[in-house]
């Protein structure tokens, strides 16, 4: 049960929010769709890692997903953080998610 509380937790506050930053900036950027979408894949594959760390550290939980919902923290660094095999996506849409 209370896994299944943290894994919703994370799902809602975390992951929702990463996901959704890294396609808009990725959308806006014009990137193309297959990287959007393998992005996405990477994001829904380290979602175990993520509700593992989070049932770990709960303070670092918040503080990413408060980082990530004022920007303060970037979300492809919390998700690279996250799943280190997200590595390779992540570095091929670098171009599409860096400012202005």
């Amino acid at each position: 049960m209370f896994e299944t509380l943290i894994a919703w937790l994370v799902a809602t506050f975390l992951l929702g929010p990463i996901q959704a930053d890294i396609a808009g900036r990725m959308e806006a950027a014009r990137a193309p769709a297959a990287l959007v979408q393998q992005v996405g894949d990477c994001a829904t594959a380290a979602a175990p890692r993520l509700v593992a760390r989070a049932a770990e550290d709960p303070i670092w939980a918040i503080s990413q997903a408060f980082g990530v919902w004022t920007g303060t923290t970037r979300a492809e660094a919390v998700l690279g953080d996250a799943a280190p095999a997200c590595g390779p996506v992540l570095a091929a849409a670098r171009p599409f998610l860096q400012d202005g």
